[in-house]
């Protein structure tokens, strides 16, 4: 089987008279990191449309799983087939409808389901459960969804968009750097909350606005002297660059 295949693999090289000097000595904190790059590789995959690297990208996440797992089983913690089976467990258990006795199920009752497990959880928060270890625009997303939840939301679009402009105004009116630090991550949060409300999510788009910022700059920068170039010239070229990307999708 491929998995004992690689969860073998994943054995000799932690073994600690045998295995690698690097797997050896890594730690849940140490390969964290990795954990999350490979994530957005396959997320990258994805984005990209290329099936192939996606193939890859998921192996090396599958990796991933294989080594923290590993490293557990190590310390007595809990192993592989614990993973798999706490997974298995709460896909059955929230699709009662599929695998239980409920006639009706769809998105509704997966909420209903995720919110009777987080009542038993000892953190009674709204907001218990939201890792900190996210991005912070998909976390504050997520914060602001948990809000709205328990009814502290605006009721429309223009309570967030409002929000915007005032913290335009007070990070305009500020001259120390820690308080601009602090106004600029309250306008980025006020941001996030209008994509909410109009169903965007801010990861994408952000996502979406690099992806063209990239393409442009590209273009631009390949005219012959382009870092001597005064700014209004390359200005310019930034406008027929925009003008000739939107052609292109009409």
């Amino acid at each position: 089987m491929s998995l004992e295949r690689l969860r073998e693999i994943m054995r000799r090289l932690r073994d600690p008279v045998s295995g690698c000097e690097w797997d050896t000595v890594q730690t849940f904190e140490t390969i964290a990191p990795y954990t999350v790059e490979e994530a957005y590789e396959v997320a990258d995959a994805i984005a990209r449309k290329d099936m192939d690297a996606l193939a890859d990208e998921l192996g090396d996440l599958q990796l991933q799983v294989v080594f923290h797992a590993q490293m557990a089983e190590e310390a007595g913690l809990f192993t592989l087939e614990d993973v798999f089976n706490r997974i298995s467990d709460k896909m059955e258990r929230r699709h009662p409808h599929i695998f239980g006795e409920a006639e009706h199920g769809g998105h509704h009752l997966w909420e209903i389901i995720k919110a009777e497990e987080r009542a038993a959880n000892p953190d009674k928060s709204a907001l218990a459960g939201v890792a900190l270890a996210l991005p912070a625009l998909e976390r504050a997303a997520k914060l602001q969804r948990r809000a709205a939840r328990v009814g502290f939301d605006w009721p429309d679009v223009s309570g967030p968009r409002a929000k915007i402009d005032e913290e335009l105004t007070e990070l305009d009116a500020e001259t120390d750097h820690d308080r601009k630090l602090d106004e600029l991550g309250d306008l980025l949060f006020a941001v996030v909350n209008l994509a909410r409300h109009l169903n965007v999510e801010p990861e994408a788009a952000l996502r979406e606005a690099n992806n063209k910022f990239e393409q442009r700059f590209r273009t631009i920068e390949q005219e012959p002297g382009f870092s001597a170039m005064p700014l209004d010239e390359k200005e310019q070229l930034w406008a027929k660059a925009k003008k000739a990307h939107a052609d292109s999708i009409a």
